[in-house]
């Protein structure tokens, strides 16, 4: 993961990474970092933020992207709107994106995340975005694990036993599917693991 500390400052810097193609005007930033800072986030916060933008570079350096600016202003804004359960979280992330002078193709990319399922067909940049987005499945089991009881920790509200069946639902959802990830870059990294890892989980909420 890139060091993202502004020396300047003496703490980290928001929404850097090393191949940063924009900058975001000061006041954004500082919209964004408060909402990304609201304290029901446990896991769609900053440091979630921070993880893509780290993918953001390394997929830069491995394979490229066709448009950098586009898909970092998709990574900043995706979760800027967060409300556990709301069915309009992205669109309202979207229009927030589009209030902010970005296009439609941001905004496209940021709706797109509200069902990766439904963008099997995706290719290129969306789809590399969409797999960095989902990276965390496949990420090393403590770091899955700490994703997985920061979800429960954001449905806190939720009884538990209806969370655990709606969670146990999604992650067996996603065990099930031929391919977790878009492309082959993410697929051959990251499938293995992921598998593993929703195996885990739903054993352990079929225990709750």
């Amino acid at each position: 993961m890139p060091d993202r500390r502004d020396d300047s400052a003496g703490r980290r810097a928001a929404f850097t990474c090393r191949h940063q193609p924009l900058r975001l005007p000061d006041e954004r930033v500082r919209e964004l970092e408060a909402a990304y800072q609201e304290p029901h986030r446990a896991y769609h916060n900053m440091n979630h933020i921070a993880e893509l933008l780290g993918w953001f570079d390394t997929v830069a350096d491995d394979v490229g992207w066709q448009d950098p600016a586009r898909v970092y202003a998709a990574i900043v804004f995706h979760d800027a709107i967060y409300v556990p359960g709301a069915k309009d979280n992205e669109k309202r992330s979207a229009d927030w994106a589009r209030r902010a002078g970005f296009g439609e193709e941001v905004a496209a990319l940021i709706e797109m995340t509200a069902d990766h399922g439904k963008h099997m067909g995706a290719s290129g940049d969306a789809a590399l975005f969409l797999d960095c987005d989902m990276a965390i499945v496949g990420a090393p089991p403590g770091a899955f694990d700490t994703y997985n009881a920061a979800i429960a920790a954001e449905y806190s509200h939720v009884p538990r036993d209806a969370f655990a069946a709606g969670r146990r639902a999604f992650l067996q959802s996603l065990a099930e599917k031929p391919r977790i990830f878009l492309t082959s870059y993410f697929h051959d990294r990251l499938d293995a693991q992921a598998r593993a890892n929703l195996t885990r989980a739903v054993a352990n909420l079929r225990g709750t």
